[in-house]
């Protein structure tokens, strides 16, 4: 699969802080790729560095098989995108802000904004200047200008804040229809894991500037482990009953109040009426599965994560 993006030892420094260090990724052709990161991990300053936006201290950027340098210009109209909050020009309506980025683009084909308006679902705006736009209506609008010049590679900076739960779900089906449907490969960042676990083929996990894992969730789903989490009071006490007396050992220990069984040689009533024998005090059991959160916390604290790779 072709490489849209590829970066080699990125780095980004201001002053004595660095922003971005080391970070070496790649987007595939015909991908989402969700980038992850608590705010101020560098997910902005990254994606604006492929954008030309912000010259790297160090390392090397390809688009397109290119590598970008600071006068290149060409993989750039092949680019859409949305870093950070969207600015337009707020006495014009939707349209014309469209028309006069289509017409900055050199992009002229018939329909095209009213197509991305519609693809929004940005609706009901006809002769209403941005200026009396909501948050949610202008990421809506954000994301129209990114798509409306058709562009082969989409980088949007978190597209769904401002978004009500209607508008995140319209979004996520857009996403997917934009590249299942128009061939767009998309690079998206977010600090909703949620959100990303439903659209993207692959993640990276960036935190204080550095790329923790490159992984694709179809591995990340593969590992997950079922396992069986009891609730209690006495972690101390259930912990021995386990080992000791039901002789299940392959557990671990959560916080002062859950204990999770990774394997079990009985059902799942035979495991809550052994602990009860045994005066365990029992809230509740519940059957789970690890979830891309657990799995993104697991890295950001230093635990390691999955042993899956891309």
């Amino acid at each position: 699969m072709t490489e849209l993006i590829r970066t080699r030892l990125l780095s980004k420094t201001y002053g004595m802080a660095d922003v971005v260090t080391n970070v070496s990724m790649k987007v595939r052709s015909g991908e989402i790729y969700g980038f992850l990161g608590p705010n101020g991990a560098g997910k902005s300053t990254l994606m604006k560095m492929l954008l030309n936006l912000v010259k790297p201290t160090g390392g090397e950027i390809e688009l397109f098989g290119e590598r970008l340098l600071p006068g290149t210009i060409e993989p750039l109209k092949r680019i859409g995108h949305m870093i950070e909050a969207p600015v337009f020009y707020e006495k014009l309506t939707a349209e014309q802000n469209l028309e006069l980025h289509c017409e900055y683009m050199g992009y002229h084909r018939s329909g095209a904004i009213r197509e991305a308006l519609e693809l929004v679902q940005l609706r009901g705006i006809e002769g209403k200047p941005v200026k009396q736009f909501s948050l949610g209506m202008r990421q809506r609008l954000g994301i129209a200008r990114a798509i409306c010049t058709r562009p082969e590679l989409l980088l949007l900076d978190e597209p769904i804040n401002g978004l009500d739960p209607e508008g995140i779900q319209e979004t996520r089906s857009l996403f997917r229809r934009l590249c299942d449907e128009y061939g767009m490969t998309l690079l998206i960042s977010s600090h909703m894991l949620a959100e990303i676990e439903q659209i993207a083929d692959t993640i990276g996990v960036l935190d204080r500037g550095r790329l923790l894992q490159e992984v694709s969730m179809e591995s990340i789903r593969s590992s997950k482990t079922d396992y069986v989490e009891i609730s209690t009071t006495d972690v101390k006490l259930c912990a021995f009953v386990l080992d000791d007396r039901l002789g299940i050992r392959n557990y671990k220990i959560v916080g002062n109040t859950a204990v999770r069984i990774y394997a079990m040689s009985m059902t799942q009533e035979e495991l809550f009426k052994g602990l009860i024998l045994n005066d365990v005090p029992v809230t509740a059991i519940n059957r789970r599965h690890h979830s891309l959160e657990e799995y993104f916390l697991e890295l950001t604290r230093g635990g390691g994560g999955y042993a899956a790779s891309h």
